[in-house]
């Protein structure tokens, strides 16, 4: 929560994307074995769907299924996460697949806490940061820095296409 509170106060008008996998993970802690496969399947459903409204209906039907199943923990968890784990529907869908889950930023994180253990006890919080942000330029600097992982042209495209929209209504 401390990452996506710091990310709110920078960020108050970016869109929020969470895990898919973490919320299937979640949910799965409140569904018995036996009625794992049928509950997989619903929740893949959700994710099927075309557009985001359509795929928050469907989220709907699904947690009044699971309340039928009787399932009050995988509801509860349900509830909670799916709506946030939607957003990336509202992004072209050749961008959609890169931010569904947020595997980019987990390794940078399990990158981090292998080098912050190695160290063990920080004198304070200072050579802690120090730490972190030489790591975090290193990879920067190195393949990471490198790569493009989300092609902006798609992006420009959609902006584009909505503005063009905009125009023809009025």
């Amino acid at each position: 929560m401390g990452h996506l509170e710091a990310f709110n106060q920078v960020y108050p008008d970016a869109k929020y994307q969470g895990c898919t996998v973490h919320v299937y993970r979640n949910v799965f802690t409140g569904v018995p074995r036996k009625k794992s496969r049928e509950v997989a399947a619903m929740l893949k459903a959700i994710y099927a769907q075309e557009n985001q409204q359509v795929a928050l209906e469907k989220a709907k039907s699904v947690v009044q299924k699971l309340k039928e199943m009787r399932l009050k923990k995988a509801v509860k968890k349900a509830e909670a996460s799916i709506a946030e784990t939607a957003t990336y529907m509202d992004f072209p869908s050749q961008q959609g697949l890169k931010i569904r889950s947020n595997n980019a930023f987990e390794r940078w994180n399990r990158e981090i806490r292998r080098r912050t253990r190695v160290v063990g006890a920080f004198l304070d919080g200072e050579s802690a940061l120090m730490l972190v942000f030489a790591r975090l330029r290193y990879m920067e600097d190195r393949q990471w820095g490198c790569k493009r992982y989300l092609n902006r042209k798609h992006l420009e495209a959609q902006k584009l296409d909505a503005l063009f929209d905009k125009q023809t209504v009025s």
